[in-house]
């Protein structure tokens, strides 16, 4: 752990630090908690990005989705780190579930890593600050919308952006947010529809 921590000094990219976080992980059982300590600065986009990758699932979106939401409310009361009630820090699960979801997510994100990197640091200062909001708005649009495969597109955009995030990829972080705010447009835009019909 400490060396996963003094490695945050440098420019780590996600993939690397997700490599280590695996390397690490308890041989039999591992707990939300125990991943937020270890991950330190960049707890909140990786553990982001984990949660989006598992509410893209069709079946079992729920779980990640209402955490989702309790981290994005962190993230807009500036907290340093996600904070979990204990009974959620410490509901353990098997390490081969995350091991499984990480071997599946790195050779993605290596593929992705080629194309995001630190840039536009002007707009990555201003646009941080909405991530928590978008995230919020996207994990309302995940919960609320029960028509079949509709967590995809808002999960997809949540890894984006928590991507984008982590990477401190400001051009990646503004397209992500845009298109955000045009799939929460467009759906609240439905969903008004649907209601002034039913009442009309």
């Amino acid at each position: 752990m400490e060396q996963l921590a003094s490695d945050f000094h440098e420019r780590m990219p996600s993939s690397r630090i997700i490599e280590e976080l695996l390397n690490q992980a308890p041989p039999d059982h591992f707990t939300l908690g125990w991943v937020a300590s270890t991950l330190h600065q960049r707890s909140f986009g990786i553990i982001m990005l984990f949660l989006g990758l598992l509410a893209m699932v069709p079946i079992g979106s729920m779980v990640p989705s209402l955490l989702l939401a309790v981290v994005s409310v962190q993230m807009i009361a500036g907290q340093s780190k996600p904070r979990f009630p204990h009974f959620v820090s410490a509901w353990s699960m098997p390490t081969r579930y995350l091991l499984r979801l990480g071997a599946r997510a790195l050779p993605v994100m290596r593929l992705l890593e080629k194309a995001v990197h630190p840039r536009w640091s002007t707009i990555f200062d201003m646009s941080r600050r909405s991530v928590g909001l978008t995230v919020l708005l996207l994990t309302g649009v995940l919960l609320l919308t029960p028509v079949p495969l509709s967590n995809i597109a808002p999960a997809i955009l949540v890894v984006l952006i928590s991507l984008a995030y982590v990477e401190e990829d400001g051009l990646l972080l503004f397209f992500a947010l845009l298109a955000a705010i045009i799939l929460i447009g467009l759906l609240s835009a439905a969903v008004w529809e649907t209601a002034v019909r039913a009442f009309s």
